[in-house]
């Protein structure tokens, strides 16, 4: 059986030379809960369409103007969408992301 000191040893040896951005990360993704909740719920939206049009990630890149990896990034959800960025996918989907205001 190895002691305590042989097991923190062989641990030490394991760890990686840059520290881990684990606890920031963390706090990154709380303090931006709210948009990223929208974000997530806007990459389900988009999927849906996307299923039902047999539509791969590469043609909605193209009929949005942008890079497919991009079109992958905001599907994961993780994206904070510009308002030019939310009508592109509205018009390229057909879908209603963002209720027109009201003119008073």
């Amino acid at each position: 059986m190895r002691t305590a000191n042989e097991i923190v040893s062989k641990l030490k040896e394991h760890q990686p030379s840059t520290p881990s951005k684990w606890h920031e990360n963390a706090e990154w993704r709380m303090a931006n809960k709210p948009w990223l909740r929208y974000s997530q719920q806007i990459a389900m939206m988009m999927l849906e369409r996307m299923e039902e049009r047999h539509m791969p990630q590469k043609q909605l890149s193209e009929l949005m103007g942008c890079s497919q990896q991009y079109v992958s990034k905001v599907l994961k959800g993780q994206e904070n969408l510009s308002l030019e960025t939310l009508s592109k996918i509205e018009r390229c989907l057909n879908l209603q992301i963002i209720a027109e205001p009201e003119l008073v």
